[in-house]
């Protein structure tokens, strides 16, 4: 049986442009069929195309990446796939951005040595990375806020009927569930408004 080439492209979500390693991919002979594509974050491998790309895959099979952070951003799930995929599936894999790991050279034990190292180094990289970000993110948050920004939907205008429906559940003319009902709001929502109301008088 022949052995076939495949292709695998991860991008996040904030960085929708596959273009480059798509055409990383078309360069080095991948058939457009055998490329798989997830559009998600690399934190973990639970990922659809990833999924149904290793249940093809058979040995002697070559696999094509365009750098290691497109494969994960995970530094001990990297390490793992990466021994599931060469040693259990016996693929080879090519990393086009670090020709250093390319599982087709260097067959012998400095090879190996040598390109377990690189995957280690770069492993450890693309997930200090995604630490990197995941903290630059919070600190623009909370920068923002410092500034008085807001975040999320803004608040709904209080109904007209408020504050007559307001006085008549505080005076027990009506239930909370009449009161929220009246409002046109769960329950929690018209005595959450109702207590921020009275706090602001």
């Amino acid at each position: 049986m022949e052995n076939k080439i495949y292709g695998y492209v991860r991008v996040s979500s904030s960085d929708q442009n596959e273009d480059r390693p798509m055409m990383a991919l078309h360069k080095v002979n991948v058939p457009e069929k055998n490329i798989y594509m997830d559009k998600l974050s690399g934190k973990d491998f639970n990922r659809p195309q990833y999924k149904k790309l290793v249940k093809k895959l058979k040995p002697g099979d070559l696999l094509y990446i365009l750098s290691i952070d497109r494969l994960g951003r995970n530094y001990e799930e990297i390490q793992n796939q990466w021994r599931v995929l060469t040693k259990e599936v016996g693929i080879d894999i090519c990393v086009l951005d670090m020709p250093l790991l390319d599982t087709r050279n260097g067959k012998d034990l400095m090879g190996t040595f040598i390109a377990d190292l690189v995957l280690q180094i770069l492993s450890f990289v693309a997930q200090s990375e995604r630490e990197n970000i995941r903290r630059r993110q919070q600190e623009g948050i909370a920068a923002a806020k410092a500034k008085g920004i807001k975040f999320g939907r803004p608040p709904l205008p209080l109904p007209d009927n408020f504050h007559e429906v307001h006085q008549a559940w505080r005076n027990k003319k009506m239930t909370l569930q009449q009161a929220a009902e009246a409002c046109g709001m769960p329950e929690g929502t018209f005595y959450g408004k109702a207590r921020k109301f009275e706090n602001s008088e």
